[in-house]
């Protein structure tokens, strides 16, 4: 006669129903907080590119102007516009233009600091508000006109 081996108790079916649920619970709020950053950095990548966009187009405005107070101005104007067609929705904009060196082969620079809001993404960690800074210059032309300045 053959010998069997001995039969092994068996097991009931295991119980993983719940985990996946589980697994979710744990794991969700770590990928939302994920997701959060991924669109500030976005958010804050965005902006450093529409402030720098706005820096060029003011000194670039500034620069074809015919005199340093209306240099200026147009330069404050297209910066703060460049910045309203980008949607971007900077809290307290500032625009400083330097004209010190406006005379022909001079130039114009213009610094436009801007404070995006971030406290939507607050779940994330991140700062309520982050100042972004560009500079930007743009040469006058050596041979032009200034209304009498030699």
């Amino acid at each position: 006669m053959t010998r069997r081996p001995p039969a092994c108790p068996r097991r009931g079916p295991r119980r993983e129903e719940g985990l996946a649920a589980l697994e979710l619970a744990i794991l969700a709020p770590l990928f939302i907080v994920m997701l959060l950053v991924v669109v500030a950095f976005g958010r804050v990548t965005q902006g450093r590119a529409m402030v720098n966009q706005a820096a060029a187009a003011a000194a670039r405005a500034g620069s074809l102007a015919a005199t340093p107070a209306q240099a200026s101005a147009d330069a404050t104007r297209e910066a703060r516009a460049t910045l309203a067609s980008a949607g971007l929705a900077c809290s307290g904009a500032t625009v400083t233009v330097d004209t010190g060196g406006f005379r022909p082969g001079g130039q114009v620079s213009v610094q436009v600091v801007c404070s995006v809001d971030l406290s939507h993404l607050a779940l994330a960690g991140l700062p309520g508000a982050m100042s972004l800074t560009a500079t930007a210059a743009s040469p006058l032309e050596n041979y032009r006109d200034l209304g009498g300045t030699p």
